[in-house]
């Protein structure tokens, strides 16, 4: 039984439009990552490197090869904004 070829015009727009939003939001995912493939499963190790790595450089994904870290590391550490627990 063939098929209409007015119902292929509506099918390859709404095709187009998926194909048009998921490769938007995949350049718009990879261009906020500086241009570096999406991490997924992340645990907790890695997503405590991933804060460390943003003090230092202001990124998540950047990384530093300075063997000292700046003068602003020493001050800027999580552990100053939560609250202490006293019993």
């Amino acid at each position: 039984m063939p098929v209409p070829f007015e119902a292929l015009i509506p099918f390859a727009i709404i095709a187009g439009m998926f194909t048009v939003t998921a490769t938007g939001l995949n350049v718009t995912r990879y261009y906020s990552n500086d241009r570096k493939p999406t991490r997924y499963a992340l645990d907790s190790w890695e997503k405590q490197m991933m804060e460390r790595d943003r003090r230092l450089t202001g990124s998540f994904r950047g990384q530093s090869s300075e063997p000292i870290a700046p003068l602003g590391f020493a001050t800027n550490s999580v552990w100053y904004l939560e609250k202490k627990i006293s019993h």
